[in-house]
């Protein structure tokens, strides 16, 4: 049944009652149980409102950006703000990004389904979540014993992490993007990223002191996603898959794509590390579906059915809040603290939020989770606000 705008779907029922509704989870390939936003507690004309609101707010390319890039297509999802830094030119994969869509979960019952949640688009920054993960499942797998200790300790001999100043630099530091690391990473050096109004003034003023600086930066992440390629000796993507993507049932479309020069020899085979984020291309394709799984397994605090995939002492890390940015805990778990993020939605709930916007929304108060790719980042707030008004029990 259609409601108002094209492409917006509220789904019908499909065998299933709302008895045990909290305990269903999706089984891999299509089969996902849907039903009325009513049957789930939800306003069907204000959910309509939030989503007419999200596809109404598609993020848009500005006019001073012409000539950057071919400006017939809009939706080319090169991170263009970042176009003027020193540095900027990409050197990874880039593609057009599917219209805005998205869905909403309930108890794990899809209730409303908006565009081409099949499309596998850039995500950007929710990529860093997917590294938070993978350093997770080493913490759980004692590959890591302890956050606070020295990266390098782990990943020696490393010529950056044996430099003076991130010799002391720990995982959770990096976790946290705090490090203050300094280096090149795939010939990015690390001033260079969102430098400010002057770049030179940061390298100038030289490197922050090692956890004191909460500063997001992709050449740190890039760091972090090196390291733990060296700590698990496979590529990223492989562990992933294996340990995460294949157990909650994701699909095999989605791909993690490295730069065009971030290639290394590993126990004789040439391997290449991905990095945390689309800043500079490449980063986690992947569609709206599947990262509504991944949004599950947050709700879930790591666990999938049966399968304890994250620990819930590796959810609670994610989710405790960064002293130096406490609205951030480990990559990339934006947090609520203060509701500040979100003002209509519990101080609990939390956002793996990456650039377009690209949005995962967890809301632990209402067993709900949503999805919602290529909004203008200054809408989410009124997005959530729109969404929790529709939630009637």
């Amino acid at each position: 049944m259609k409601i108002g705008a094209p492409g917006i779907v509220f789904m019908a029922l499909l065998i299933v009652s709302n008895a045990g509704a909290a305990d269903y989870l999706p089984p891999p390939g299509e089969a996902w149980k849907t039903q009325t936003p009513a049957q789930q507690g939800i306003d069907s004309t204000k959910l309509k409102a939030a989503i007419d609101f999200a596809v109404a707010h598609e993020a848009k390319l500005s006019p001073e950006l012409d000539g950057v890039i071919d400006q017939r297509d809009l939706r080319l999802t090169i991170p263009l703000q970042f176009a003027q830094e020193p540095y900027s030119d990409p050197i990874g994969p880039l593609k057009p990004h599917a219209p805005a869509n998205g869905l909403v979960i309930r108890h794990g019952i899809i209730v409303a389904e908006w565009g081409d949640t099949h499309a596998v688009d850039m995500t950007h920054s929710v990529s860093k979540t997917f590294l938070s993960a993978i350093a997770g499942l080493a913490f759980d797998r004692h590959m890591i014993r302890d956050v606070n200790d020295r990266v390098l300790d782990y990943v020696h001999p490393s010529p950056d992490f044996e430099l003076p100043h991130n010799r002391p630099i720990t995982w959770d530091q990096m976790l946290r993007q705090t490090s203050g690391w300094v280096g090149t990473m795939w010939g990015k050096p690390w001033w260079a990223d969102r430098p400010g109004k002057e770049p030179w003034d940061e390298l100038a003023a030289g490197p922050p002191p090692v956890g004191q600086q909460w500063k997001y930066s992709d050449v740190r992440v890039n760091a972090l996603a090196l390291a733990l390629t060296y700590l698990w000796k496979r590529p990223l993507p492989e562990v992933l898959k294996e340990n995460v993507m294949d157990p909650i049932g994701a699909s095999d479309t989605w791909h993690w794509d490295g730069y065009d020069n971030s290639w290394i020899e590993l126990g004789g085979k040439r391997i290449q590390v991905v990095p945390g984020g689309g800043h500079w291309g490449g980063g986690m394709f992947i569609s709206a579906r599947d990262l509504a799984r991944m949004g599950l397994l947050g709700l879930h605090e790591g666990r999938w059915g049966h399968l304890q995939i994250l620990s819930k002492a590796w959810i609670a890390r994610s989710r405790a809040p960064t002293p130096q940015n406490p609205e951030y805990g480990y990559m990339n778990w934006f947090l609520n603290t203060g509701r500040k993020l979100a003002p209509a939605a519990r101080e609990d709930s939390v956002m793996f939020l990456g650039n377009g916007d690209n949005i995962v929304f967890i809301d632990y108060e209402h067993d709900l989770v949503a999805v919602v790719r290529w909004i203008d980042d200054a809408q989410k707030a009124e997005f959530v606000r729109l969404l929790e008004a529709a939630v009637t029990r």
